[in-house]
Formats: structure tokens, sequence, C-alpha cells
């Protein structure tokens, strides 16, 4: 069984449309003993059955009443959009999507949109239930960090507007739309914090009061990239002799599942979205991308070369993946 199985974990990758409908096999109910045993998982649509465990909480006056399953069920349901079938994994019902295909392997994805299954034409579907419940705890695990990143992006999505808020550098900066301002550089100019030094910093943009929605985000993220390829290439040129290699171009990306890459023509791909980071954050990835030039795999020997230059890049790679990078809407 273990042979079948391969996990890929992919946040932001969309998913096909293909679906190949199945369903799931109907479970016969079991007969509760006297002993307490683990509850059986049910159908969502029957009612769930009452373990001898609840009923002997609910013995006694001052007893307080069990929660039933079906609410436990609700409060941990990640169903996919186009999902086909479902199951119950511990105390969450997950439904998701389902394809065969010409493959040697079930795999798994978890995406912003759920759970996605793979398997290969000839894997009987008890063989696709029994690999999904192997990994139940590594399903539920990813699942739940997706769900809760992406409440965190939601959470910072920016209303583009007079007044915006978004993190520069690790900072907090307002938005200003002054179109008569004297700027000294090319569409914006950052004001220093305020009077006690503890105000937001002021970016000043040369939009008009009543821009539309789309122009204010525009002019924001070409004011954000140039500060963002004004800072990598200072910060390549830092780490590249530290790391002895040298590095040939720049380009600036907008991919929504990698913050950079190398070449071993020695080109470098760098999100711009990471000046949204505090500058330790950033020099982890360009120190990163810098060592892929001179190992171009993730090796120890590659962990090794990027902790020469960052010693607590670890902790930093872990920022990387926890905090949320404001949503451009």
């Amino acid at each position: 069984m273990r042979g079948l199985l391969q996990f890929t974990m992919d946040l932001f990758e969309g998913l096909g449309n293909e679906l190949a409908p199945a369903t799931p096999p109907e479970r016969k109910p079991r007969k509760l003993k006297k002993k307490a045993a683990p509850p059986v998982a049910t159908p969502l649509a029957a009612s769930p059955p009452v373990a001898d465990a609840q009923q002997q909480d609910n013995t006694g006056p001052a007893a307080l009443p069990a929660i039933p399953l079906r609410d436990t069920l609700t409060l941990a349901s990640f169903v996919h959009p186009q999902a086909t079938r479902e199951t119950v994994l511990g105390s969450a019902r997950v439904a998701y999507e389902f394809k065969r295909g010409k493959r040697k392997t079930i795999g798994f994805v978890v995406g912003p949109e759920g759970l996605s299954v793979r398997a290969p034409r000839w894997v009987t579907l008890r063989d696709v239930d029994a690999a999904i419940q192997e990994k139940a705890d590594w399903i539920i695990r990813k699942l739940l960090e997706t769900r809760q990143r992406h409440a965190r992006v939601e959470a910072t999505r920016i209303e583009w507007r007079d007044g915006a808020e978004f993190p520069f550098m690790g900072e907090l900066v307002v938005i200003r739309l002054d179109p008569k301002h004297g700027f000294a550089s090319v569409g914006g100019t950052l004001d220093e914090a305020g009077g006690d030094g503890t105000g937001p910093r002021i970016l000043r943009l040369a939009v008009a009061q009543n821009a539309e929605p789309s122009q204010i985000r525009d002019a924001a993220q070409a004011w954000l990239m140039r500060q963002a390829r004004r800072l990598f290439i200072e910060r390549l040129d830092h780490f590249a002799p530290r790391l002895g290699v040298r590095w040939q171009k720049l380009s600036l990306s907008n991919a929504a599942t990698r913050w950079g890459s190398a070449s071993v023509d020695g080109s470098i791909r760098l999100n711009w979205r990471l000046i949204h980071f505090r500058l330790p954050v950033i020099d982890y990835v360009v120190a990163h991308e810098l060592a892929h030039l001179r190992v171009m795999d993730h090796s120890h020997r590659f962990w090794e070369t990027v902790e020469s230059v960052v010693p607590d890049y670890g902790l930093l790679r872990q920022q990387l993946k926890d905090e949320a990078v404001p949503r451009w809407g």
C-alpha cells in the first residue's frame, strides 16, 4: 500500500476541471457495545450515533450536555468546490476532488480550494479510501494550515483609496493622494515618520483625489517595484562576494507560488512583493537564490552555504511562510 502513495503540497496552484464522478461505498451501521469504543464515522446525511462515553457524561443532574457529533463535523468541514467524493477523517468532514489518470501512485494535493486526490486507473476505490485514512493526520493538518493562511491573507486585503495601508519593509505605510506635491522621486515620495517617530510613514502618490481604485493600486505598485529593484540590487551586491558567486541579471516577478529563482547563467528572479517584509527576511531570500549559483539543489551542502551568510535562516524561512502578504485586490 505504501508504494502507492505520493504526497504533494501545493498551496496555490489551481487544479484541473475534469472530474471522475464516484460515489463512496455505503457503510453498514455498527451496533454499540456496552464498553466504550471509538465512534464510527457515518454519512453526513444520516443522524450520527451517540457513543457510550457521551451517554456517561450526561448521567447525573450536574452533567453538561455533550456536543452533538454533527455540530463537531460542521465546525471542521472542508469542501472542495469540485468535490465528487467525501469522507470523514477524525472529527472533520472532507469532500474532495477525485480524478483518475495515467499515473503509478496515489497523489494528494492540498490547495486553497481543498483536497484533490489523483489515482491510477487500476486502483480500487477501497485502496483510495484506505490511503486517505492512513494519511488522515497529514491531510487535516495541511487543510487547517491552508485555511488559516487564507484567512490571514483575506484580512490583509487592501482597499485602494486615500488612507489605504500596507507594510513596506515591515513598517506600516499610509497612502495619501497628493497630485500637487513636489515629488523628489517619480510618481511618489515616502515621508519620514510623525513628529514623535512612532506614527506610520506617509506615501504621497501623484494621483487625483477622485482616482479609481485601480489607478491608486497601479501607482502604489509602480512605486513599490522601483523600491524593490533598488533594494534587491543592493542586497545582491552585498551577499554575492561573501558567497563567492557573480550574478548577471535581475528580473522582478509577480508569481503567486514562488519568491525567487536562480539560473546557472547567473540570472536571478525575485518577487517584488518581498518588499513588504522586513530586511532580514528579504536577505534570506536573496542569499537563498545566490546560494543556488553554487549548489543547484536543496541538499545539506546547499543549506550549509545559506547558513554561512544567514545563520538564522531557519527562523526567517518560517516567518516567510507564516506572515501574510497583503492581498492586492
